[in-house]
């Protein structure tokens, strides 16, 4: 059994929110990739912070401020040892995946010169395609596109034919939101580094599925978010290699990112805090914590085991249903799966589906030019996380199964 080890039972008891009906129907949430549920210790971690130790942090003299600190720098080191960050230093809270590209983008394009090379792929999320041309505008840069082949996975060998001595930047996902690719970014961030790239990973997807260990792929910068990592919503983390922090310019300016400040000069923070400016997320920062902490006390083998027979049932199933046709057939996936089906809109499917309480997401999904290099308007998209159940996946096929019915 994909769950031996996995007590769904108990496990679905700690998202209160699954335990609901929607439309009369039993709550079946498909929609992990866009926001993840939270556990209760997230829920209670938040209650607890704003009960007891609701304080800004850092400046305060008295126990409030002195709580509030110790547990929002403790949750800095719970995020560096998830991701095996080499420092402390190294962990930048944002206020989430895009923002920690904004600031990736626009402290490097000061460094970029007239006719420089920034490679993103096709499959980006806008988030890593949209920060860059605003940057390639203000410094003359090209942006370059590495393309994918019909399964949905990267032409790998074709970035050695776009890097070049104008090549500064790799930018890409290390898995696509829309196709569920997992892509070989060690082995991308090794062919760039030969060349002297900077490498930039968007980690959103990965790091909800599998462990990612940032020492190890060696990559200058990784960004995710919070919330698709089962925690809440208005955080994200950029790590950064310390040099290349260091060599970044702050992204804003005000309180606590500032040494000294004086109307003829201002001196900036040390990192982490020269990009951290303004009161922070505090509460955001403890109960992500807590996420993580509930996440990897799970067995991370069997969630992955799991979330691995959740997507192989739901291809097996889609071949059941005349006109499916799957959007990203890769090798390597995590348990996401967009599709169409012949003589029916997304977002009709969505609908149709949401009456029967199962919650999926439609349309572009902030990848515009994958859709375009596709052929498709939009794609329904179901994604799984370890608390959805083979008996959904088999709910979501006779709904499905159902509505074409109603068309036919």
């Amino acid at each position: 059994m994909s769950n031996s080890t996995l007590n769904l039972d108990e496990i679905r008891q700690q998202f209160p929110i699954l335990n609901q009906e929607v439309n009369g129907k039993p709550l079946i949430y498909l929609d992990s990739a866009a926001s993840a549920q939270k556990p209760l210790a997230v829920l209670e971690a938040i209650e607890h912070y704003y009960r007891n130790d609701n304080s800004n942090v850092h400046r305060g003299a008295h126990t409030l401020g002195d709580r509030a600190t110790k547990n929002f720098e403790a949750a800095r080191d719970t995020v560096q040892k998830f991701i095996n960050a080499k420092s402390r230093q190294e962990i930048i809270w944002t206020k989430g995946t895009t923002e920690a590209i904004n600031i990736i983008a626009s402290g490097l394009s000061s460094s970029l010169e007239k006719g420089d090379e920034i490679i993103v792929s096709r499959m980006e999320h806008h988030a890593n395609i949209v920060p860059w041309q605003m940057a390639a505008e203000k410094c003359g840069a090209i942006i370059r596109v590495l393309d994918i082949n019909e399964q949905g996975e990267l032409n790998v060998d074709q970035l050695d034919s776009l890097l070049n001595e104008r090549s500064k930047v790799l930018a890409v996902t290390h898995v696509s939101n829309v196709l569920g690719t997992i892509n070989p970014v060690k082995t991308l961030i090794q062919k760039a580094q030969k060349n002297g790239l900077i490498t930039v990973i968007d980690g959103a997807q990965a790091v909800p599925h599998f462990q990612v260990d940032v020492q190890d792929l060696d990559c200058d910068f990784y960004v995710f978010s919070s919330h698709k990592l089962f925690g809440p919503t208005g955080l994200g983390v950029l790590y950064g290699k310390t040099a290349q922090l260091e060599s970044l310019p702050p992204y804003q300016g005000g309180g606590e990112m500032i040494e000294r400040v004086s109307f003829d000069h201002t001196t900036y923070n040390v990192l982490p805090y020269k990009f951290e400016a303004g009161t922070p997320a505090i509460s955001e920062a403890v109960s992500f914590a807590a996420a993580i902490d509930y996440f990897t006390g799970l067995d991370r083998a069997a969630v992955e085991v799991h979330e691995q027979a959740l997507l192989v049932s739901a291809h097996e199933q889609a071949k059941n249903i005349p006109g499916l046709r799957i959007i990203g057939t890769a090798k390597q996936k995590v348990p996401v799966m967009s599709f169409e089906i012949e003589g029916l809109h997304s977002s009709d499917i969505g609908t149709l589906l949401d009456q029967q309480g199962i919650g999926i997401r439609t349309g572009h999904h902030c990848a515009m030019p994958l859709m375009d290099y596709l052929g498709v308007s939009g794609t329904a998209r179901a994604s799984f996380a370890f608390y959805n159940t083979l008996e959904e996946v088999d709910q979501l096929f006779t709904s499905l199964a159902k509505i074409q019915r109603m068309f036919a």
